[in-house]
């Protein structure tokens, strides 16, 4: 009816608006939305293991300004890890040392970050006998690292429920781990190492290469003069040795 005013620029029936032609369900939401993420940044902040608190005393070893940020997907056997100064372990990892939590182990240290490391969102470390990741390692989002597999040789048996004898792991300092690598039990990575994305390693590899692919293949060295190409067969080769 003309004359009756109002603010109710929807017409009649509908929902009232304000000034900025926002619906109150909309206005609630958005509000909602920014206390959560309020709420979220305080509770990441607060959960996060830094130099000095509570969490960080329960590992073996936590260096000045490393922290592990909250939250994790799993974190247990701390007293049997080291991280070193300025190292940070980033959102939705998984650090685990033994099968569960309170297993005993046969050494002080079982998984070693090294100092100035950052590891990815998402990324787990699984050890159960040695993990060394010398100082300086980066890893994108995503990887996988650990010094023990499950075993398929007996058909009749669950395959989770088979494990092989773990093997020491060690990457090598100042290298890269691309987003989704894997790293299996056994295999050492030299210094300065490229490794690249989704790349599956199950061997050795020298310092100073690029590897890629699945399993993963020297495709770059550096000779001292500069980086060059590897030739597929000096490759295959070295991987038939």
């Amino acid at each position: 009816m003309a004359g009756t005013g109002g603010s109710n620029v929807g017409g009649v029936g509908s929902p009232p608006v304000n000034a900025r032609g926002e619906r109150p369900r909309d206005v609630l939401r958005r509000a909602a939305g920014r206390a959560v993420r309020r709420a979220w940044a305080v509770a990441a902040d607060a959960g996060t293991i830094r130099s000095g608190d509570s969490g960080a005393r329960r590992f073996r070893s936590f260096g000045t300004d490393a922290c592990v940020v909250f939250p994790w997907t799993a974190l247990y056997g701390e007293r049997w890890m080291r991280i070193g100064d300025d190292t940070i372990v980033g959102p939705n990892c998984a650090l685990s040392v033994g099968m569960s939590p309170g297993q005993e182990m046969l050494s002080e240290v079982v998984l070693d970050i090294g100092s100035r490391c950052l590891i990815g969102r998402g990324s787990s470390i699984v050890a159960h006998f040695e993990v060394v990741i010398e100082d300086d390692v980066v890893t994108g989002p995503g990887v996988y690292i650990t010094d023990q597999n499950h075993d398929y040789s007996d058909p009749e048996r669950p395959i989770g429920e088979g494990s092989t004898p773990e093997r020491p792991v060690r990457v090598g300092r100042g290298s890269w781990l691309g987003a989704g690598v894997v790293v299996l039990p056994g295999v050492t990575i030299g210094p300065h190492v490229t490794v690249a994305a989704n790349a599956v390693v199950t061997r050795d590899l020298p310092g100073h290469v690029v590897a890629a692919g699945v399993p993963a293949r020297i495709v770059r060295r550096y000779d001292g003069d500069g980086w060059a190409g590897v030739d597929r067969a000096e490759e295959d080769g070295r991987g038939a040795g």
